[in-house]
């Protein structure tokens, strides 16, 4: 990659990664729900009208609209209200590649291979001792809403493999009008509209730069950015750069919001990153061709590794995701979604 690209995927998973600490400073303002809806109101409104008719069937489009964008969000932003810390969320969330992974074996019949594996355990592994310094240390209810949303993250790729997008930015916008009035819905019932209406009613600068930032520049700027590259670059070039995501994310939530990173938390930290780069970075092997067929995946479904136009996410799709903070090319998993 030349070195204006290789800055701009830094870039890239920087903002990401800082993504975390601006959910954190959000929800100082707005309720989770709310505030998730806002953020898909404003990434798809107007740039829905410039961006074309959607390329991929609406099915598509609804399914991952409805698995990213109101369960995998909602329940990260509503971990993160119950005391997840940004730096660990951002961490915590990547564990999405293993279940990306196993989600593609059942659905997909791609088989992991040894190594893949050996990541997946690994990257269990560190959330196994991340879990074990959270629940002697803070909300074990966050924590789990946010290896629920990994999981929403996981089967969310899936989808997007499915549908194949050609147009990662395209793809996004649309899957971004999908969430808006569930979500809403969700924040009328569960928060309740006095809450809701104090928020939008205490609106400030800062609370339309939190937006604007979910928004425009990690979900607009960054998945656009890294379609580009994918589009340059094979996947296996562009993906390994996901990993810097949580780097980003737990030093920013060290400096901005004065997190502290225990020694369990460098230890589950090494783990989660060491694994998913196995479960990410080492393709896994395509289902044998039926007799016939030309050999590969059928059904549109790429060949595993092959870069997959979509939107991570929250993280990250995404760009995912591609993302997200996961895009939904390849960032964190094979399958881009943005890390949120």
């Amino acid at each position: 990659m030349r070195p204006v690209h290789i800055a701009l995927a830094v870039l890239v998973t920087a903002v990401w990664g800082v993504n975390f600490v601006v959910i954190s400073i959000g929800l100082g303002d707005f309720p989770p729900l709310l505030l998730s809806a806002l953020r898909f109101l404003a990434a798809a409104v107007p740039a829905v009208f410039f961006v074309g008719r959607p390329k991929v069937a609406w099915k598509w489009v609804v399914a991952v609209g409805v698995v990213l964008g109101v369960m995998k969000f909602g329940l990260l932003f509503s971990g993160m209200d119950a005391g997840m810390p940004a730096g660990l969320s951002s961490l915590v969330l990547q564990v999405q590649a293993v279940f990306t992974a196993v989600f593609a074996a059942v659905v997909l019949k791609e088989r992991p291979g040894r190594v893949r594996v050996l990541g997946m355990a690994v990257a269990l592994a560190g959330i196994g001792v991340a879990a074990v310094d959270e629940g002697a240390s803070g909300p074990v209810l966050g924590f789990a809403m946010v290896v629920a949303a990994a999981v929403c993250w996981g089967v969310s790729n899936v989808l997007t493999r499915k549908a194949s997008p050609p147009d990662a930015l395209n793809f996004m916008v649309w899957v971004s009008v999908v969430p808006v009035l569930p979500l809403l819905a969700l924040s009328l019932l569960l928060e309740g509209p006095d809450q809701g209406m104090a928020a939008l009613r205490g609106l400030d600068w800062g609370g339309a730069g939190v937006i604007a930032y979910l928004a425009w520049i990690t979900t607009v700027f960054g998945f656009g950015a890294w379609g580009y590259l994918l589009h340059r670059y094979p996947a296996s070039s562009v993906a390994p750069f996901s990993l810097l995501v949580p780097v980003f994310g737990m030093t920013s939530a060290a400096l901005v919001l004065g997190e502290q990173v225990s020694g369990l938390r460098w230890v589950a930290a090494a783990l989660l990153v060491g694994g998913v780069a196995l479960t990410s970075l080492v393709p896994s092997r395509p289902r044998p061709a039926a007799a016939g067929t030309p050999e590969g995946p059928t059904g549109g479904v790429p060949a595993a590794g092959a870069p997959v136009a979509a939107g991570a996410p929250e993280g990250s799709a995404g760009p995912a995701g591609s993302a997200g903070p996961g895009a939904v090319g390849v960032a964190p998993d094979a399958l881009p979604v943005r890390p949120a």
